[in-house]
């Protein structure tokens, strides 16, 4: 009888486990529902719109606004910890730890108040708004909104610059070397005809349902708003930067040198991996994988025959004209050409395709100089042509596989495809979308898709590149590097020019954390693989792993791992 009442009474606790889940799930819906209405009507700035729309205004960013963010979010963090994460059913258990750890992170910004620095080496909020030009104006509302957008300028621009004020005061600037000519984006913008600001570019070619007299309408409306209102406004900015901004911006490096400092970079850390690691225990990883990838290049050095020391090939793989491009078209096309290489073979290692297709288009000019050598997502591959010498063509394939397809533009789209699934989990989270593209990057080995063992080069010395921002990054917030250290050593350990570099490690020294999700995020799908390969043995099916990660779009990194048990656990059945 004993026995009998203890699984009767194990029956009636796993059916009120799972009769208990509806009321869990209904509460963390409800929140996590309301808090997402809401935060759609802050337009946060770092997050894209869930849609193509085009606002009449900037966002607000004022302090008091920032204020009521961080109580909001400080409530929902407490709602949230009220809630019984075992009683929640198996897809809201995924929707809470991905939501809660988004939350936290949002909550440790205000915190820090994150918004008193509204700009890094690599970009800012000034640049920021030329994305918006590359939305699809598609009716005269389209226009007219973004008009209305463009008169806001003046008051956004104020604002920031009340923010900015606030973060010099206290010290919480971007390190002063690393601002050096980023005024240019804004003299360019100041000097400039309306019509040939990227302001006025949705404006060249519009829609023919739109009447010939509309547009012209539509058309001097513009030029007025850029007159009046965006170039006043941009040469006001410009003179703040130069005559106060940068002058007396901190002079230290190390986010360990800002206001709590410490505290502040951990914060970073665990925002951008996803994990609880420290800086020492991430900087030992890098020093240890870094140790293995020059291994790999060694190898290499010995298939092509090469007489001499790793420097000497990397001085020679720096060099040599027949590693360049002689144009930016030819850069263009060779980018096209690797990217279609992979449509060729995308069906033997994916099961489902993203519907999504991406333009490949160049870095505007504006930004080139201080951008990265190219960037993805939904729609649009990026390369910089900018600085030819610095843009070498064996590392293009390795570059094209992160950015395009299977990296950003293709990953992006297969979650944002996804049905059924809350708005909150289009967010980008770093260690997953990163370590994803990265990983993409060591995949094109196994695809074919480096035709030459100097491209194979040219991704270990992106896979270096990644490995050593683990030891860069914490060199220079947490254990004292100087700029010269993070520059010499990327320079020892890769294949990427000295523009890259100069331009990779300012980036770093003005986004503490940011850099070490590539490498983690990647070894975390390594790790995955590797573990499911063994388990399933003739079972594992690399189009079903890759379904699986991918159909969970943008996650923590321990949920991933989960996911992948659970996928071992059900014999390595996909997604589809």
């Amino acid at each position: 009888m004993k026995k009998l009442s203890a699984a009767i009474a194990a029956g009636l606790l796993c059916t009120l486990a799972h009769a208990a889940a509806p009321d869990a799930d209904t509460k963390l819906r409800a929140i996590y529902t309301s808090e997402w209405e809401w935060r759609q009507t802050q337009r946060l700035e770092d997050e894209e719109d869930d849609t193509n729309g085009i606002r009449a205004t900037l966002p607000r960013i004022d302090a008091a606004t920032q204020l009521e963010r961080r109580r909001r979010w400080e409530a929902v963090l407490a709602q949230l910890d009220g809630i019984d994460e075992k009683g929640l059913s198996a897809s809201e258990r995924i929707n809470y730890a991905v939501y809660r750890a988004q939350v936290a992170a949002l909550v440790q910004n205000q915190h820090f108040r994150e918004y008193e620095k509204p700009l890094n080496a690599d970009s800012a909020f000034w640049t920021n708004m030329a994305y918006e030009t590359r939305k699809t104006f598609l009716t005269k509302d389209d226009y007219a909104n973004y008009i209305a957008q463009l008169n806001d300028v003046p008051r956004y621009f104020r604002d920031q610059v009340v923010n900015m004020r606030a973060g010099l005061a206290r010290g919480f600037t971007p390190p002063r070397v690393t601002l050096t000519g980023r005024d240019a984006s804004l003299a360019k913008v100041v000097n400039a005809k309306p019509v040939d600001t990227a302001f006025y570019e949705p404006f060249k070619s519009m829609p023919s349902a739109i009447p010939a007299a509309e547009q012209e309408r539509l058309r001097a409306a513009v030029v007025t708003a850029i007159a009046t209102k965006v170039i006043p406004a941009h040469a006001q900015l410009l003179a703040f930067m130069r005559d106060e901004y940068m002058p007396r911006a901190t002079p230290t490096l190390a986010a360990h040198s800002l206001p709590d400092g410490p505290a502040y970079y951990q914060s970073k850390i665990v925002e951008y991996t996803t994990t609880t690691l420290t800086a020492d225990e991430i900087h030992a990883i890098g020093l240890q994988e870094m140790a293995k990838i020059r291994a790999e290049m060694g190898q290499v050095m010995a298939q092509v025959k090469f007489q001499g020391d790793l420097p000497a090939f990397l001085h020679f793989l720096r060099t040599d004209a027949q590693f360049y491009a002689k144009t930016p078209e030819e850069l263009l096309m060779r980018a096209a050409w690797i990217a279609k290489k992979f449509d060729g073979k995308a069906d033997q290692y994916f099961g489902r395709l993203p519907r999504s297709r991406f333009a490949i288009v160049p870095v505007p000019p504006e930004q080139a100089p201080y951008y990265t050598s190219g960037r993805g997502g939904p729609g649009v591959y990026l390369v910089n042509t900018y600085n030819l010498p610095a843009r070498a063509l064996y590392s293009l394939p390795a570059l094209t596989l992160h950015e395009s397809a299977p990296g950003h533009a293709f990953q992006m789209p297969v979650a944002l495809e996804q049905t059924g699934r809350p708005a909150f989990r289009n967010a980008y989270i770093s260690a997953y979308g990163e370590g994803w593209a990265l990983y993409a990057e060591r995949l094109g080995t196994e695809m074919g898709i480096y035709d030459t063992p100097y491209e194979v080069f040219g991704m270990l010395s992106y896979q270096a590149w990644r490995a050593s921002r683990l030891v860069v990054d914490t060199g220079i917030h947490a254990k004292g590097w100087t700029r010269e250290q993070a520059l010499r050593y990327l320079m020892e350990n890769t294949a990427l020019s000295e523009h890259e570099v100069a331009t990779e490690v300012d980036r770093y020294i003005s986004w503490p954390g940011q850099a070490l999700s590539y490498y983690l995020g990647e070894m975390a799908i390594v790790d995955a693989r590797r573990k499911a390969e063994a388990a399933l043995g003739t079972k594992f099916d690399i189009r079903a792993f890759h379904d699986t990660v991918l159909e969970l779009g943008s996650v923590p990194l321990p949920v991933l791992a989960a996911r992948i048990d659970r996928f071992i656990a059900e014999g390595g059945k996909g997604p589809y």
